[in-house]
């Protein structure tokens, strides 16, 4: 012991080398406890499963499991209810540490929004196809007095005439107003005769039978 005292003495940046390496050592191992501390080490929570809630009722689930969260987009899905969760990430039953923020997206309170397209004088199926590639899918064709077959006059809405380029929601029902190359009185003659009754004719060949 006598002979490694004196060895060191004899060397001192030996010991000033000794003595670094033990508090290197040290702070290494300090810094890892305290990693471990703050990032919560082997600790974990679930991500409960939200989806179909409102936000207010989810925001209960996220704190009881000390989770925070983040509404990041809205999407529009017939099927779903305005303002509940239609998807969360991390998704749900995935295990993250406590304090892990959860980005929500939430189904939109209304209908997301379309423009109405220039269809005057287009043929039915281009303005038809035009109205479908715009994001309306629920669009009807209805017939009216005009010069033209076939020719699209405008679109109307709950019978409102819309301008081209105006917004509407993409899930009204339009009704697409198409030429039928008849008159008026043509038109109205035509139904007066689909109305009209069907005279049976009593001939011999069904008095036969």
């Amino acid at each position: 012991m006598g002979n490694l005292k004196t060895w060191l003495f004899k060397y001192p940046i030996l010991l000033n080398l000794l003595f670094a390496a033990v508090l290197t050592c040290g702070l290494i191992y300090a810094v890892l406890k305290w990693l471990d501390i703050y990032t919560h080490h082997n600790e974990a929570v679930i991500v409960p499963d939200v989806k179909g809630l409102q936000i207010e009722q989810a925001a209960e689930f996220f704190k009881n499991n000390g989770l925070r969260y983040n509404v990041i987009d809205s999407v529009f899905a017939k099927e779903v209810t305005p303002g509940a969760i239609v998807e969360v990430v991390p998704s749900a039953g995935s295990k993250v540490k406590e304090g892990r923020i959860v980005f929500v997206t939430v189904n939109a309170m209304t209908s997301q929004m379309g423009t109405i397209p220039e269809v005057t004088d287009l043929s039915l199926r281009q303005a038809y196809a035009l109205l479908k590639a715009n994001g309306f899918e629920r669009v009807e064709t209805e017939y009216v007095p005009g010069e033209y077959r076939d020719l699209a006059i405008g679109v109307e809405r709950n019978g409102r005439v819309l301008n081209a380029a105006e917004l509407v929601p993409l899930n009204s029902t339009l009704v697409l107003k198409v030429s039928s190359g008849r008159t008026a009185e043509e038109m109205l003659q035509d139904s007066l005769d689909l109305l009209a009754p069907v005279e049976i004719v009593d001939s011999e060949v069904e008095n036969w039978f």
